[in-house]
């Protein structure tokens, strides 16, 4: 193994310099660290230094039964903690061939979707934070907080959650809940066009996001990137509609898809993405049947020897779980294949050439989540 890389912050004899972006400043959304090369306000290099929050949680999830791994995998991605729980129960269920009752399905992807516009709204608020304004962030939370009082209702917590079970969901919602669900997909799709009045078509936000940090179509594929990423450079792929998982096949949804590849269009992307959910959600609790909402699954866990990979679509990309059983009550080998770690690979490409001020606005584009980058 190499030695890790030593920096000098001395100019050097042309007068370029090193700079420290985080991991304390804000525009890098966690213990992430970004050593930039400097000439002027110009950037000649960035380095991503990674591992300030790693947590093994792979080994964590070695050394633990199913079961009690579930409560840990939706802390990776905090932001998008129920497609990580869904994630992996579905990965268990497949292992050991469990059927879910088509009620507790409907409720995993209203959750779900759910949970992801209430992460595209927090990525929407911090970002435009990121470049100069406040007043979003502001109505973001306003409205995400909606969201996380649906999602605590049903589930006792408004961040992370353990909800889902191996063959369907811990408890069962009531017609409440689903009433307030419909409430809440119709007053948000009346306030969605205040978010475009505000900012999509803001001639500021348009300087600051028009081609910057164009990511082209060969280099979105070379580097792994997923997710709004991938589809801000013309690749219509989402998981949710190219390998349909917990029943996402019954519902209709679009695909959002732009072709520049530069921080507007990530942006334009997940404003659509949101319009999408609503649309999932909506379709979910009109057909909403009824029925028992869990299958009856052993006590204890043990799935047949054998290995799996399941991919969910998380608010970030793709998410895979590859999960190796030996027949006992702990999984053998675990691999987790996280979105925001092939996004800020691409990061130090984008940086390149760019002005500090515009590095901000790159990073903020690919929304990561830095302790799912270190896990």
């Amino acid at each position: 193994m190499s030695a890790p890389p030593t920096y000098s912050l001395e100019s050097t004899d042309n007068g370029n310099f090193l700079l420290n972006l985080g991991p304390q400043h804000p525009g890098t959304h966690g213990v992430l660290r970004v050593v930039l090369q400097m000439d002027g306000e110009y950037i000649l290099a960035a380095d991503p230094v990674l591992g300030y929050g790693h947590r093994m949680q792979e080994k964590i999830a070695e050394n633990m039964t199913y079961l009690q791994a579930l409560p840990y995998v939706c802390r990776m991605d905090y932001l998008g903690a129920m497609s990580y729980s869904l994630a992996w129960v579905c990965a268990v269920e497949k292992l050991c061939s469990f059927e879910v009752p088509e009620r507790a399905v409907h409720v995993r992807v209203m959750a779900c979707e759910l949970n992801r516009i209430a992460s595209h709204l927090l990525w929407w608020g911090a970002y435009l934070l990121d470049l100069g304004a406040f007043t979003p962030f502001l109505q973001a939370f306003a409205d995400r907080e909606q969201i996380l009082d649906l999602l605590e209702y049903i589930t006792g917590s408004r961040l992370t959650y353990c909800y889902f079970r191996f063959g369907g969901l811990a408890a069962d919602v009531d017609d409440v809940f689903l009433r307030r669900v419909e409430d809440f997909v119709t007053g948000f799709r009346q306030r969605l066009p205040r978010y475009h009045d505000l900012v999509t078509g803001n001639v500021i936000f348009h300087h600051r996001s028009k081609d910057v940090g164009v990511i082209l179509p060969f280099e979105a594929a070379g580097y792994g990137v997923t997710g709004p990423c991938l589809r801000g450079s013309g690749f219509a792929y989402d998981v949710r509609k190219c390998e349909p998982y917990s029943g996402y096949d019954r519902f209709e949804f679009a695909v959002p898809a732009e072709q520049e590849g530069d921080c507007l269009a990530r942006y334009n992307v997940r404003m659509a993405e949101m319009e999408q959910s609503l649309a999932i959600i909506e379709q979910a609790v009109a057909t909403i049947p009824d029925g028992p909402y869990r299958a009856r699954v052993p006590r204890v866990i043990r799935p047949p020897a054998g290995e799996v990979a399941m991919a969910v679509e998380t608010p970030r990309g793709e998410l895979v779980i590859f999960m190796v059983s030996d027949g006992s009550t702990r999984p053998c080998r675990v691999k987790f294949r996280v979105p925001s770690f092939a996004n800020l690979s691409i990061f130090a490409r984008l940086a390149r050439g760019q002005l500090l001020a515009d590095a901000l606005a790159i990073l903020g584009s690919l929304d990561m989540v830095i302790p799912e980058v270190d896990r």
